[in-house]
């Protein structure tokens, strides 16, 4: 299941959903990101964040995808927020059920590495009274690189 949406969401409520019923599921495994304080070395007042309706959750769909190719995983969930968020917010969460924790927690990962990646999500940190587009990191890239095939 892919949501992007502009409101919070509850994080225990969304595990919950998302193993309910399935007694075959042995793990979940959920990241959730927060937004930092500090994007360098200045404190960020805020994150706005950008994106292409209908286009992002397209791409969202396709990671997804791969990783029910990849893993026998009982259920996924991406729920991906946009706009202005401020410092302890939370951005996202990725979860991911299977039978076995191994494949939960390889697939979680997975998700992860794509979404800093490959989703269409343009950021803008608000430092001062300045705002700054954010960059890509080579550090993403390298994380996401491990699971080419």
């Amino acid at each position: 299941m892919i949501r992007v949406q502009r409101e919070d969401f509850d994080i225990g409520q969304e595990l919950e959903r998302l193993s309910a019923g399935d007694h075959a599921i042995g793990g979940v495994a959920s990241f959730v990101g927060l937004v930092r304080d500090m994007g360098g070395p200045e404190p960020v007042s805020a994150l706005t964040l950008e994106h292409y309706p209908g286009m992002t959750e397209k791409k969202l769909a396709e990671i997804e995808a791969e990783a029910q190719r990849r893993w026998p995983l009982s259920a996924s969930l991406i729920i991906h927020r946009y706009g202005r968020l401020e410092p302890g917010d939370r951005i996202v969460l990725v979860a991911t059920a299977s039978s076995h924790r191994q494949a939960a927690l390889e697939a979680c990962a997975f998700l992860i590495d794509w979404l800093k990646t490959a989703a269409p999500f343009w950021k803008l940190e608000e430092v001062g009274d300045e705002a700054r587009w954010v960059e890509a990191r080579d550090s993403d890239d390298k994380a996401a690189a491990r699971w080419r095939r």
